[in-house]
């Protein structure tokens, strides 16, 4: 009897183990980290994990599979399209949605595009209620567990040999980076900031740059009222009007008007 026929497997099955395998890795539901924050379930849950609701003590991310999902559904959309522009992410605590990024455009061959990195790689801004009173109160500044210094970050990316110069790193607040930054054109931009003040700032600075048919994502937006209030009031001063459309109980996102 003649041995049965290998079928090889398509660029397209590989490139999805690739990514599924990435994703995997990057919220560890391989080797199931245990939950650190002051809630939830003590230890791992799947499902805590996987609606990105714990605070894993090794994952190189908490968004969860949704917002990863979305993210690389993103990504690889712009790229389908022929959206210019590059990835930007503000606010990457450990670097893991980042870090798809790049694995994403590996996958596709992408080499015209850069992933920017942005956050302060030490915590987040104590709040400045003067000037943002939605932030008043804010007590992210005193989470130690949210400051991931920079080293660490480009340490994870080489950990998955994505560390290259398509990855650029703007360690600073915000108000002071992302202004100046050298960026020309977008095609996806994350925001994963919490309060408002960096809601606001990293929409001030970089929505303008996002391209027509790119995508704006933001992970706070259910979650945090602070980071809800600067979208809205963002999108309302601009006279944005392109549907908000849910992920999970955090994030939303929106494409730019073609």
């Amino acid at each position: 009897m003649p041995a049965e026929k290998t079928v090889e497997p398509t660029v397209e099955v590989n490139r999805g183990r690739y990514l599924e395998l990435l994703k995997r890795a990057l919220t560890n539901t391989i080797y199931e980290d245990p939950n650190t924050a002051p809630w939830g379930p003590a230890g791992f849950d799947a499902q805590a994990r996987g609606e990105g609701s714990d605070w894993p003590r090794t994952a190189h991310t908490m968004v969860g599979r949704k917002r990863l999902d979305n993210l690389h559904e993103c990504v690889r959309t712009v790229i389908a399209d022929g959206v210019e522009g590059d990835l930007a992410e503000t606010g990457v605590w450990r670097g893991g949605a980042s870090i798809l990024m790049r694995g994403v455009l590996a996958a596709y061959e992408e080499t015209g595009r850069t992933v920017w990195v942005a956050d302060s790689f030490d915590g987040l801004p104590p709040p400045d209620a003067d000037r943002y009173p939605a932030d008043s109160g804010d007590q992210h500044h005193e989470v130690a567990f949210l400051a991931v210094p920079l080293e660490e970050v480009r340490a994870n990316f080489a950990k998955y040999d994505l560390l290259d110069d398509q990855v650029r790193f703007l360690p600073g607040w915000f108000r002071d980076t992302l202004p100046t930054a050298p960026i020309e054109r977008l095609a996806v931009l994350r925001l994963d900031g919490d309060m408002y003040e960096s809601t606001w700032d990293a929409l001030s600075a970089l929505a303008p740059k996002v391209s027509p048919g790119g995508f704006v994502i933001v992970d706070d937006y259910h979650a945090i009222s602070g980071c809800r209030q600067a979208v809205d009031d963002y999108r309302g001063l601009h006279g944005i009007d392109a549907p908000v459309e849910t992920i999970d109980w955090a994030g939303v996102f929106w494409r730019v008007s073609w």
